[in-house]
């Protein structure tokens, strides 16, 4: 039979999968020998058979009570005995840590009879009334459905009416009527009672976490972080601690490191006289964790001590839950904490320095996605003016947006086009959609382990929390400073996540130091040197060469700074735009062919002089230069604009413009209804005449000048959308004829490769055909995406990729991550066939997947020579080809 439950003394971190996060490394930190409350894990695999049948899984029960009495008896109590009751909690755990699950119950095992017999064993009436009216809150809101802000308007009654400020002056008494006023409301919204039996809360507890992995909040989370969906949840049941039993108890939560910055240090947040959920919450200000050696100096060392062997165990940061009851020190949960992008690359190399990782295992832990946002700018804190408001800068980075006060808001107005800053009293996890959507999230509660603060470092999204001197009124829609000044929903503001500061209107921009350290090579600052210490470890180890697309000298020059190993595509349409749109017209319209000669002449030396600039600026590198891929009448006027100014001309009783109405034949006779399926790459070099000789005379001609100005120039020569090596035998035909005759002509040798675009499902299935005639294939990802699947990217993307990805269609956009199961299919059976033909054939891919981190990864291992992206992201190109190779070993 298949085993559903295991107690915390019979797992561990390795059982991640199986136990989840929480339940692994709760796990772990037993075995360790830390004092952790005792408990059990119900499994993934008992998840996903519920999901799988909607009913609980055979033999659960079973086992859940078997564990249930080993905890009993461990305890010398029994779950929810009259007079001195067990009590447990349940809590989700993913095998990734996911903010959209089941909030956690607390307090299981209470009923009208156990809350008397726990104020009495409490000696605290308060306490046990307490205590209760969290279960009851807790448990109707997360498993029998009842709308959280129920409860808390039932809080607030209650608290007016006793004349009370906040839920800590609530008296037992209050407690009492309070427990009362949630049972009666949960009867009248859902039609049945609160449980009584304490089995059958902790069954019903365990089935709503299974629920959860399927709930909307969840889904949401799992889709933005490519986590699968059929991974499921485990359960945790642990025996209570508590923290709310005086000011000799509390919680908190710690970090080993800053998790914002990475510097060393115990961080984090301490609460007294509360319960773990209240300092996540956000409901009351914790103090610095700092504090607490103060109030009780005997567990600060303990905390101290066991934080050290933890951080020392795992060999990385580590977030730790913990609560102290009347003077005793539990560690509730453990893990290998969520970071910033700036910590992610200092802990890294502060580990490495420690002699606790490796320099390969220092580049495994960063990654490309947080190098880009360490690429982006930040604020000119000079220019930006006085700040609105200052806060704990919880997650870093610069964000401006209109000001928007609920989750709903936030969704429908970023859908909309518009950035959005979503400002909250503080977040719950209700709130995780507006929270995707905002471009920042502003609270004036919480701080770097509240809700708001954990969950927007782990998405990447700039954060201020605690900013208090904010007063939120989210049912007015807008906030007031400290000085009075009120702002409106809809007002853009900047938050500045780094400082913790919040400006009116939109702060202007400087470049990031990381952004200074790639242009300059200017290591300003511990994270611009920790990612310079990255890319020089990666390029070490890296097999994948990196290089850029670039159709400028500029961009070419900006693509060698950033460390770019040549041009992996240089595209030649871009050269034919702006006042040489008027000799491709001339070109188009020629029905001679001495008119045609005149136009492409004009044309050649402005090529030519492109070519010498680019080459000049790689020189030394590859550049791989593209012959003109899109169909010509993307060259030409709007089809329906010079029809409509024709006509118009025409219904006054003019006479038109004899250009414009040469220039309509054109277009009418070379329009098509699918233009990107049509008359465009090799096609136009077969067809057009002179058009292919041309370019490649203006590339021959700008090798022979950088030669002869003591360059070492490099081109090379791709032939687009071949779809059969017929094509590309009659097209190389030509190329290398031209080339023979520069050669003649000047005498200097001209050399260029001549290799294909493999874009066209055809091209990838006869690979080993075309490899007969190409010198080097380049993948075109983009197109080969679009005709793999029959997309047209323009179009898709607009009408229904939001729903495909809602639904789980596929995880990511197949433009933003290469497709594996189809695109990457080609792309493998490709390299295996042309290089059975051409043993050494080098291949590379220029698509826009060149740059994107995950498929960085499937490149390397399919096998090919380099990858070619826009400048901007040659850097993360460099980096995660060096994890790409690390990773793999």
């Amino acid at each position: 039979m298949v085993r559903y439950v295991y107690d915390f003394t019979e797992g561990g971190r390795g059982m991640a999968d199986l136990l989840g996060g929480k339940g692994a490394n709760l796990a772990e930190m037993t075995r360790m020998g830390l004092p952790v409350p005792p408990g059990f894990v119900v499994t993934t695999e008992a998840c996903r058979a519920f999901l799988a049948t909607g009913a609980e899984p055979a033999g659960l029960s079973r086992e859940v009570s078997a564990h249930l009495s080993g905890l009993e008896a461990a305890s010398g109590r029994r779950l929810g005995q009259r007079d001195d009751p067990l009590l447990v909690s349940v809590r989700s755990g993913a095998r990734a840590s996911m903010p959209g699950m089941m909030d956690t119950v607390l307090d299981i095992g209470l009923n009208d009879e156990s809350v008397l017999g726990l104020a009495v064993v409490s000696g605290n009436d308060r306490f046990a009334w307490d205590s209760y009216r969290r279960l009851v809150q807790m448990f109707g809101s997360t498993v029998m459905g009842v709308e959280s802000s129920l409860f808390d308007e039932a809080m607030t009654v209650l608290r007016e009416a006793r004349d009370v400020p906040d839920d800590r002056r609530l008296d037992a008494d209050a407690l009492a009527d309070l427990v009362e006023m949630y049972k009666k409301l949960i009867r009248d919204a859902t039609g049945h009672d609160f449980p009584q039996s304490p089995a059958e809360q902790l069954r019903r507890a365990v089935l709503a976490v299974f629920r959860s992995w399927n709930c909307e909040r969840a889904g949401l989370y799992r889709r933005r972080e490519h986590i699968p969906d059929d991974l499921g949840t485990a359960v945790t049941v642990q025996r209570m601690v508590f923290g709310n039993l005086g000011p000799d108890s509390g919680s908190g939560v710690a970090f080993t490191r800053d998790p914002a910055t990475g510097r060393p240090g115990l961080y984090g947040d301490y609460l007294p006289d509360a319960q773990g959920e209240d300092v996540v919450a956000g409901v009351r200000d914790a103090v610095p964790l700092t504090e607490l050696e103060r109030l009780d100096p005997r567990s600060y060392g303990q905390l101290r001590e066991y934080l050290r062997t933890l951080e020392d165990h795992y060999r990385d940061l580590c977030d730790i839950e913990f609560t102290v009851e009347r003077g005793r020190l539990w560690m509730l949960q453990t893990r290998v904490g969520k970071r910033t992008a700036a910590a992610e690359f200092a802990i890294a190399a502060e580990l490495t320095d420690e002699g606790l990782i490796t320099q390969d295992e220092a580049l495994a832990r960063v990654s490309g996605d947080g190098l880009v946002r360490l690429m982006f700018p930040r604020f000119d804190t000079a220019a930006a003016g006085v700040p609105l408001a200052h806060g704990i800068p919880a997650s870093p980075g610069a964000a401006v947006g209109a000001v928007v006060f609920d989750s709903a808001t936030a969704v429908r107005r970023a859908a909309a086009g518009e950035k959005v800053v979503l400002v909250r009293h503080e977040t719950t996890p209700d709130d995780l959609p507006g929270m995707v959507a905002a471009q920042a999230v502003l609270t004036s509660h919480g701080g770097k382990t509240s809700h708001a603060a954990v969950v927007a470092r782990g998405m990447g999204r700039v954060c201020v929390c605690g900013a208090e001197e904010l007063t939120v009124r989210a049912g007015t829609r807008n906030f007031t400073t400290r000085d009075g000044t009120v702002v409106e929903e809809g007002t853009v503001i900047s938050v500045d996540g780094t400082a913790g500061a919040v400006y009116p209107g939109a702060a202007p921009l400087v470049d990031s130091p990381v952004m200074r350290y790639l242009e300059t090579g200017e290591r300003s600052g511990e994270v611009a040197d920790a990612v310079a210490r990255a890319l020089l470890q990666a390029d070490g180890v890296r097999r994948l060469e990196v290089r850029a697309n670039a159709d400028t000298p500029e961009d070419a020059a900006r693509a060698r700074r950033f460390g770019a190993q040549g041009i992996g595509l240089c595209r030649t349409e871009h050269m034919f735009l702006g006042e040489r749109r008027k000799l491709v017209e001339e070109m188009i319209l020629a029905c001679t062919a001495d008119r045609r000669d005149r136009a492409l002449d004009a044309l050649l030396p402005m090529q030519r002089e492109d070519f010498v600039g680019i080459l000049a600026a790689m020189d030394g590198l590859p550049v791989t230069i593209r012959l003109l891929d899109p169909p010509l009448h993307e060259f030409l006027p709007d089809r329906t604009e010079l029809a409509v100014r024709v006509a118009t001309v025409e219904a006054r009783g003019g006479l038109p413009d004899p250009h414009d109405v040469e220039l309509l034949e054109a277009v009418n006779r070379m329009h098509e209804e699918n233009p990107m399926l049509g008359l465009r790459g090799v096609r136009l070099g077969l067809v057009v005449p002179g058009l292919v000789a041309m370019q490649v005379r203006a590339v021959a001609e700008a090798v022979v000048e950088r030669t002869r100005a003591g360059g070492t120039p490099v081109a090379e020569i791709m032939v687009p959308l071949i779809g059969s090596v017929e094509e590309l035998r009659l097209e190389r035909g030509e190329v290398e004829r031209v080339l023979a005759e520069v050669r003649d002509e000047t005498g200097v040798p001209v050399n260029c490769p001549v290799g294909t675009m493999i874009e066209l499902p055809r091209a990838a299935l006869t690979a080993g055909r075309i490899a007969e005639q190409a010198d080097f294939f380049s993948f075109g990802t983009n197109d080969l995406t679009q005709t793999t699947w029959g997309f047209s990217r323009d179009d898709v993307e607009a009408e229904f990729f939001s729903a495909y990805l809602d639904k789980g269609v596929f995880p990511a956009s197949p433009f933003e991550r290469l497709d594996r199961e189809g695109v990457g299919r080609l792309v493998g059976l490709a390299v295996a066939e042309g290089r059975a033909t051409r043993p050494g054939l080098k291949i590379g891919v220029c698509g826009e997947h060149g740059g994107d981190p995950e498929s960085v990864h499937f490149f390397h291992a399919a096998g090919l020579d380099y990858v070619s992206c826009s400048p901007f992201r040659v850097p993360v190109a460099r980096l995660e080809a060096g994890r790409a190779a690390v990773l793999a070993t």
